[in-house]
């Protein structure tokens, strides 16, 4: 959304404070009146700037979704920084933890956004509205699959605001209900989209099919998925990159492989004190090495590093090994002067290797802070997931032929044999060439604990306790109390 981006000052300033008006008595004399708004196209575009706004925070998916799993340790400069994180590292985490709170809030803040679009969607008619809608319902069903795989059961809030005193009355709808409104959702964004939208970062019918298909996959519903995800296939402009290595460098994100991403700038800067009102990727600051001084690449924080177990996995002649998984040592001495070149270690932990897909770069840096302005976009979903996912459901659903046809494509771009098992064999093979293949792009949790395998592969980890993340306390208290904990929290 970089181009778009521009004009949510303009928005937040004309009815972000006013569209609170049911939680506030004073209104801020210069605000336009909530239900004063949407008379025009314009109002229709500012309001869904502000809901795609909310997707900065893929920053936290990022991290929480290898730092859980067992790629990556929590990293940084000491176990008090950002000390959520080190909580989730160790699976010690409580109903007390800044991060998981901010996942809640800044889903939530996308839901509502979307939904003060969705209360007003019939006031004013103009050509393509339903491109508009279609987008706003996408996002409300990616804010709400966030929720609800972080979560489990979560108030379901549709089409209309709420006041403060209504909160204290809202119930925890079941996941299942959750699920039914995204897929809702998602078909009505599928039926509304077009397969390309003029402005890049737009969704569109592919992103919205990926997405359907990966919720159904979710729910373990193996034949609908495999239907709507050979849809993207067979119908989408898409294609794998020829060279796995490119697809980590700004400059070539404009791509056949990305399905839906998350636009970032380095044109602007930003302050610690609110990631989540950059434009940049703080993510790869914050994977950066500690005070590094060398070729290449620039400092960082030294969060999110990946363990010797993930790179180890690898096959040596696998290509996405080095390109996923910066072995920093190594890298070192492979350069002419590498006594010239040093670093610093975190107190937080330090494992020889870095992220190296979310990185910062020499070739990248941004305006001050450099750790806050990365270019570098966030895949949410590419083509090589989507294939990986159609090959799961195909398989799942007792179609290996055609489970193959996918797997194999997916390597085949990585110069790798293709598989030729069949049955739970190759569902085994699938699950570990998604990690080979999404390795650090914050899906390895998830993955672990929608396939079951999350008990073996974690350290810590808790079978029916740690498959959902507790309900932060200050939001219990907010309700009232009226929400219970999810269990062994």
């Amino acid at each position: 959304m970089k181009s778009t981006r521009l004009f949510l000052a303009l928005f937040l300033i004309l009815i972000s404070f006013s569209s609170c008006e049911k939680y506030l008595d004073v209104q801020p004399a210069y605000a336009q009146d909530a239900e004063n708004y949407f008379n025009s196209e314009q109002d229709y575009e500012l309001a869904l700037i502000g809901a795609y706004d909310l997707l900065q925070a893929s920053y936290l998916t990022q991290w929480i979704g290898e730092i859980a799993s067992d790629n990556s340790i929590a990293g940084g400069e000491s176990v008090t920084d950002t000390e959520g994180l080190h909580e989730i590292d160790q699976m010690n985490h409580d109903a007390v933890n800044n991060e998981l709170r901010d996942i809640m809030r800044f889903n939530y803040a996308g839901v509502a956004r979307c939904n003060y679009i969705m209360e007003y969607k019939d006031k004013t008619s103009f050509e393509g509205k339903e491109v508009i809608i279609g987008e706003t319902r996408f996002l409300r069903a990616y804010y709400y699959f966030e929720l609800v795989r972080y979560f489990g059961a979560m108030p379901l809030i549709i089409d209309k605001r709420i006041g403060a005193e209504e909160v204290t009355t809202l119930d925890r709808n079941s996941a299942s209900e959750i699920y039914s409104q995204i897929e809702s959702d998602l078909q009505y964004a599928v039926n509304n989209l077009p397969w390309n939208q003029p402005v890049k970062g737009r969704v569109d019918k592919g992103a919205a099919l990926s997405l359907l298909g990966k919720v159904y996959l979710y729910q373990n519903k193996f034949g609908q998925a495999a239907t709507v995800l050979d849809r993207v296939v067979n119908e989408g402009p898409y294609s794998l990159m020829g060279n796995f290595e490119d697809l980590w460098f700004a400059a070539n994100e404009d791509n056949s492989e990305t399905v839906f991403d998350v636009e970032y700038s380095n044109l602007e800067g930003g302050s610690y004190d609110c990631l989540i009102c950059l434009e940049g990727n703080a993510a790869a600051g914050f994977n950066g090495i500690r005070q590094y001084e060398g070729p290449y690449y620039a400092d960082g924080n030294s969060y999110n590093l990946p363990t010797a177990k993930l790179y180890n996995s690898f096959d040596p002649n696998d290509p996405r090994r080095d390109a996923s998984v910066l072995n920093l040592d190594s890298f070192i001495n492979l350069q002419p002067d590498p006594g010239s070149i040093s670093y610093a270690t975190g107190g937080g932990g330090h494992t020889g290797y870095y992220n190296n897909k979310y990185i910062k770069r020499k070739s990248e840096l941004g305006l001050p802070d450099d750790d806050l302005t990365s270019p570098l976009n966030y895949k949410v979903i590419r083509y090589a997931d989507v294939l990986l996912m159609a090959a799961e459901a195909h398989n799942r659903n007792g179609n290996d032929p055609q489970a193959l046809i996918y797997v194999n494509e997916v390597r085949n771009r990585v110069g790798l044999g293709p598989l030729s098992s069949g049955g739970n064999t190759l569902t085994q093979e699938i699950w570990q060439e998604r990690n080979f293949e999404l390795a650090g792009e914050g899906h390895r949790f998830f993955d672990l604990v929608r396939t079951g395998q999350a008990a073996n592969e974690i350290d810590g980890f808790v079978s029916g306790k740690h498959e959902v993340f507790p309900i932060p306390q200050v939001e219990i208290d907010l309700s009232g109390g009226n929400w219970n904990q999810n269990p062994g929290y």
